[in-house]
């Protein structure tokens, strides 16, 4: 009897998630944020993948979010088999390619399932054994992709039609006639009528050997550039960085343009119990638990007769209230709200752009910043001077590092900090104070167990984040200043 090999999970996570502002943003996008449920997207997608038949997963992602990946799976104690660093983000192709290669090196014709990291799988059971019941067809070298039973005329996804021998049930890959890019509202309810056609998921199943053939043959290019990006990473604090000089060359693509639209030997297993790609905010109302007048509200918000909305404030110090709103779309952070009615949830990142064009910071930042070694809170910004609330982990450390334009006071309100002015080290706890003098090298630590917590006040005349010199840093991270001036120095 042949022994079914373990599943490799590659779970991507390099999205801009700009389709559920002001939730999710560029610094901190939404398979990392708590949309629905106690747990990330991220998280739930790695729990998923996790167990019985599942081999430690490869993350591809951005340098941005390494630190919040490694955070969330700890969280969820689930150790990573590597993970892989884009320069920047290529799109799909390149990222699956580079996980494949550098899998294959490992351990030729792995059996690799492709995951993003921002979908919602209603059952997860249900999702595995349909993974399980795909393994033959990848195994015998095809391309297995997950298509979603459709329920609705949806115009936000990709379809795929099926062959006219398939059959769209669950259970059994079937073979496929073509793939569809969106359709307007008319062509999507002629696809519905069909039945038989799928939601493009972005999920697929294959062997190493399988991909990599594949993409010799239908993008040669890409592949040799991606080879190229892989064979020359390198190792940085346990993290793969795939090689920037190489990875510059290769093609911005969608796996969908560069494989799976001109292969001949993919396949799309039907599943049907229940997906969501969360793309937009409706979605999110769909997926959310209604109350009897279809309404559904988060634990700061208020809905006096209301119907078939959403309302959903992120912020403990905003509570959102709403009165007599039909069909519509309320979220409310620290510092964004957006209203929109259901049916323009798709244009949200219209707005987006629009707020980027006039340089807003809310377009693509939080208030709330998170950092390898903990997060910090901008809580007032005036004329030469700014308040933060910092939050550091126990035993992290901030670099070392020096303000050519400011000053700084701390005060300690929960836990012990280590502070390092110059060439004296001193211990601060609660309700105690420190000075930072302009260019002063000055080092924070948290040398306890808890969480350690300070105010610092900043004065001068420039307060921007990039007015930061590095000297040492156990994250090796690029000093900003040198960043500016356009020095990519780690």
């Amino acid at each position: 009897m042949r022994l079914v090999p373990d599943i490799h999970p590659i779970l991507l996570c390099g999205g801009s998630g700009t389709r559920l502002w002001p939730v999710s943003r560029k610094s901190f996008p939404k398979q990392f944020t708590k949309i629905i449920g106690d747990e990330s997207l991220f998280q739930q997608a790695a729990k998923r993948l996790t167990g019985l038949g599942f081999a430690p997963p490869v993350v591809v992602t951005g340098d941005d979010f390494r630190f919040i990946v490694t955070e969330q799976l700890a969280g969820c104690q689930i150790a990573p088999r590597a993970i892989l660093i884009e320069p920047d983000a290529r799109n799909t192709a390149p990222a699956i390619l580079s996980a494949a290669l550098y899998l294959e090196g490992l351990e030729p014709g792995a059996l690799m399932l492709v995951a993003p990291t921002d979908h919602v799988f209603v059952d997860a059971d249900a999702f595995r054994s349909a993974v399980q019941a795909a393994i033959p067809m990848a195994l015998a070298g095809d391309i297995v992709t997950f298509g979603i039973t459709p329920d609705r005329p949806e115009t936000a996804y990709g379809y795929i039609e099926l062959d006219l021998s398939a059959k769209a049930a669950p259970g059994e890959p079937q073979k496929i006639a073509r793939f569809i890019e969106k359709p307007d509202a008319k062509r999507a309810a002629q696809l519905l009528a069909s039945s038989n056609v799928l939601w493009n998921s972005g999920v697929f199943l294959f062997t190493t050997e399988t991909i990599i053939a594949a993409a010799r043959q239908h993008c040669t290019d890409l592949i040799t550039q991606v080879g190229d990006a892989v064979s020359s990473a390198r190792v940085d604090l346990g993290f793969t960085r795939l090689c920037e000089e190489a990875w510059s060359k290769a093609t911005d693509i969608s796996i969908d343009y560069a494989i799976m639209e001109p292969a001949d030997n993919i396949v799309a297993m039907p599943y049907a119990s229940g997906w969501s790609d969360l793309g937009s905010w409706d979605a999110v109302l769909q997926q959310g638990r209604p109350d009897g007048a279809g309404n559904v509200i988060s634990s700061n918000a208020t809905a006096i007769d209301c119907d078939g909305s959403l309302l959903r404030s992120d912020s403990p110090r905003v509570e959102v209230v709403g009165i007599d709103l039909s069909d519509l779309i309320v979220v409310a952070t620290s510092d964004a709200v957006l209203v929109a009615p259901k049916a323009s949830a798709q244009r949200v990142k219209e707005a987006v752009a629009a707020l980027k064009s006039r340089e807003v910071t809310q377009a693509v930042s939080f208030p709330t910043d998170h950092r390898p070694w903990g997060w910090f809170e901008s809580l007032a910004i005036g004329d030469r001077f700014q308040v933060k609330r910092i939050h550091v982990k126990a035993g992290a450390a901030l670099s070392l590092q020096s303000h050519l334009h400011r000053s700084e006071h701390w005060i300690v309100v929960k836990g012990t900090a280590k502070v390092t002015i110059g060439g004296e080290v001193q211990l601060l706890t609660e309700n105690q104070s420190v000075y930072i003098p302009l260019g002063a090298k000055h080092r924070l630590e948290n040398p306890g167990k808890v969480q350690m917590v300070l105010i610092e006040v900043q004065t001068g005349a420039y307060l921007g984040e990039d007015d930061i010199e590095r000297h040492e840093d156990i994250y090796a991270r690029v000093s900003l200043i040198d960043v500016v001036n356009g020095d990519e120095r780690s």
